[in-house]
């Protein structure tokens, strides 16, 4: 074990997902497809929202641009370091990076859990309240909102921050996790963690149980207004809150089920982990936008105009 001082720990050992050799090279090749697929999808949906002006200034592939930027962000966290893991046989993580990937995680997370619930608003002026929609949801508003979410974001992965580096660490230096997340690290503290597992319920688990609940707030709302307002159209508003939910609950019940009960741990929290930090990057491009027809109908014009330069430039 290495120390620093002869009392704080310098490096931490994460126990990943598998102790198998051939399980691990199994998980590397899935789960280097999931990564390529988060970089990819949310990629295209980020030049594309770009390149189109029309995309740019309708509010809500405004926020989806900024979503996928947060899922790309999010996936480079964990991942890379994850997938590098699997190929070698002593997964080890500094102090410092280990902090590193705390902050991130909860800089990204908190992020896109505000983003989630402030595009639950737009969609609910956007259906309750179309004929001012553009007024309300204007540009100004979209940019405060946005900023507000990089705010809290930054806000809650501070105070996350702070109640592990005040912890003193002097072994055991083994994390049962493929990353550093704060339950499993102040549970490695030479010291009583009961105040900071109360506090981080307070800060984590609490925010992800307010947002799920403003979430799911919103869209009952969005689906009762529907049925009572438009006859045509119910349908298909019923299946794209039922998508947008499965999304959002992918985040939220994870979020919950580890942040929201101190104390304990279970060996399933590593599953509700990859659903967070892995599954949802990937699922958000094909659920929010992918399925979108005017996304793919823009997408095909952006395919088409540069295979006809391309052409252009070959001829």
């Amino acid at each position: 074990m290495k120390k620093r001082n002869d009392s704080k720990v310098t490096e931490f050992v994460l126990l990943g997902l598998s102790s198998s050799w051939e399980l691990q090279l199994f998980l590397f090749l899935i789960f280097l497809f999931f990564y390529m697929t988060v970089v990819l999808g949310n990629l295209l949906i980020i030049v594309t929202v770009r390149a189109d002006a029309h995309l740019l200034q309708s509010p809500m592939y405004y926020f989806l641009g900024h979503l996928s930027f947060i899922d790309l962000c999010l996936s480079c966290v964990t991942v890379p370091k994850m997938l590098g893991d699997f190929l070698q046989q002593d997964k080890i993580i500094s102090f410092s990076g280990c902090l590193a990937q705390i902050y991130f995680l909860h800089f990204l997370g908190a992020s896109e859990m505000f983003l989630l619930t402030v595009m639950a608003y737009d969609r609910y002026v956007a259906i309750c309240n179309p004929l001012h929609y553009l007024t309300v949801m204007n540009r100004q508003l979209c940019f405060q909102l946005v900023f507000a979410c990089w705010c809290g974001g930054f806000i809650h992965s501070i105070t996350q921050v702070t109640l592990v580096i005040q912890l003193p660490f002097c072994g055991p230096i083994e994390l049962d996790n493929f990353y550093c997340d704060v339950p499993q690290v102040i549970k490695l503290a030479c010291t009583d963690t009961y105040v900071v597992e109360v506090l981080m319920v307070s800060n984590s688990g609490l925010l992800s149980l307010v947002c799920f609940l403003v979430l799911l707030f919103s869209y009952a709302i969005i689906l009762i207004t529907v049925r009572t307002r438009f006859r045509q159209g119910h349908s298909k508003a019923l299946s794209t809150c039922a998508s947008h939910l499965t999304v959002v609950s992918l985040i939220f019940v994870p979020c919950v089920f580890i942040y929201l009960r101190p104390f304990c741990s279970f060996s399933v929290d590593k599953v509700f982990s990859v659903f967070y930090t892995v599954i949802t990057p990937m699922l958000n491009p094909l659920i929010y936008t992918l399925r979108n027809a005017e996304m793919k109908t823009v997408m095909k014009k952006l395919r088409k105009k540069h295979v006809a330069s391309f052409c252009h430039i070959k001829g």
